[in-house]
């Protein structure tokens, strides 16, 4: 059955950093011939409201049946494609309108422990990899986010959305109940939003679904700060090991690598402004004020500000360390000008007490 007919599904994600760059316009060139693809679109908001700045590409996966704690459901795969490098899978399972509390919080429980989806999402990933081959540059250390969104055209408001979010059966504290409920969410009678750390329910009346497209925007922004991040700490263990190897040369070798280094740190402080300045353009929430809350508190609670915080200071060490070898070449070079004008100095008295002897 197709899976458009249920009001009420489970979208598990697996959001991951496969390239630096991926040219979305090649990546429809290639991929529209052979599935169904289409660029993302919010359905509610005017053009303005919300700038997406390059829409990701979505490309159908296709549908199937799993068995999932020990039932079968409707499956039906998608991936998102981004301009930054970032693929985003995701699997919608299917629920049927009669499906009761308990079964819905034990398959949230079920899809929390298990690792029997992983294969399927790797698969996938193979899938769009090997498709992209011709826009993909070559892969890099893959970093990858999971999440669940429940979500529902149909919602029981007798339900805890609590223990599905937190995938637990047993009992949770009102301290556990009023901090997951923290971040909740509502502009009508028709809709309700509850965002944590690793899992949101999302209840529309209409079906729309720009609220999850919304919340995956903050995961691949988290994910894109995650990677740019672990590239800066690299990075910056391979500038003390560099400078420390520098060091132990001849002043002339010294200077040398110093200049390299430095050229290399301008060169990654360039790459990491222009594209963490990608990151924050990605999506702008300009006139929308529902949206812009939601939006704003996904990337609260995914932390991005910490992400960007710890980036920002890494820069600095970075800057810092480019500015100490500057200081160094500058003084050296300092130097012998001094030493050269010595030089002439002692060379024109040489010369001059040579013509008088002479």
């Amino acid at each position: 059955m197709n899976i458009s007919s249920f009001k009420n599904s489970v979208w598990v994600y697996r959001i991951f950093e496969i390239t630096d760059e991926i040219d979305l316009r090649n990546v429809e060139r290639v991929l529209s011939p052979e599935k169904p693809t289409s660029r993302m679109r919010l359905s509610r908001v005017r053009p303005k409201s919300i700038h997406i700045g390059n829409p990701p590409v979505t490309v159908d996966l296709g549908s199937r049946e799993l068995y999932l704690n020990g039932e079968p459901y409707p499956v039906t795969a998608s991936a998102r494609i981004y301009d930054l490098g970032v693929v985003s899978l995701v699997l919608k399972i299917g629920l049927t309108e009669d499906i009761n509390y308990e079964k819905l919080r034990d398959l949230s429980v079920f899809l929390y422990n298990t690792d029997e989806l992983e294969p399927l999402f790797d698969n996938y990933l193979e899938i769009i990899k090997k498709s992209l081959h011709i826009t993909v540059s070559e892969p890099i250390e893959e970093f990858m986010e999971d999440f669940v969104i429940y979500f529902f055209g149909k919602w029981d408001s007798s339900w805890n959305p609590v223990p599905i979010l937190l995938a637990e059966k047993e009992p949770v504290s009102e301290q556990t109940e009023q901090e997951t409920m923290k971040n909740i969410f509502s502009y009508s009678p028709g809709d309700l939003t509850v965002v944590t750390w690793d899992s949101a329910l999302v209840y529309d009346s209409e079906g729309s679904t720009d609220i999850p497209d919304l919340i995956e925007f903050a995961i691949t922004q988290l994910l894109e700060l995650r990677y740019y991040d672990s590239i800066l700490s690299t990075e910056l263990d391979r500038m003390y090991d560099l400078i420390e190897m520098a060091d132990k040369e001849g002043w002339w070798t010294r200077l040398r690598q110093y200049r390299r280094i430095m050229k290399n740190l301008m060169e990654l402080v360039i790459d990491i402004a222009v594209t963490t300045e990608r990151i924050q353009k990605q999506l702008k929430v300009t006139e929308d004020v529902f949206y812009a809350r939601v939006y704003g508190a996904a990337l609260s609670i995914f932390r991005t500000r910490e992400w960007t915080d710890s980036i920002q200071h890494k820069v600095k060490l970075i800057q810092g360390n480019y500015a100490m070898l500057s200081d160094e070449v500058i003084n050296h070079r300092s130097m012998l000008l001094e030493v050269a004008i010595v030089a002439l100095f002692v060379f024109e008295v040489i010369l001059t007490l040579v013509e008088k002897l002479f």
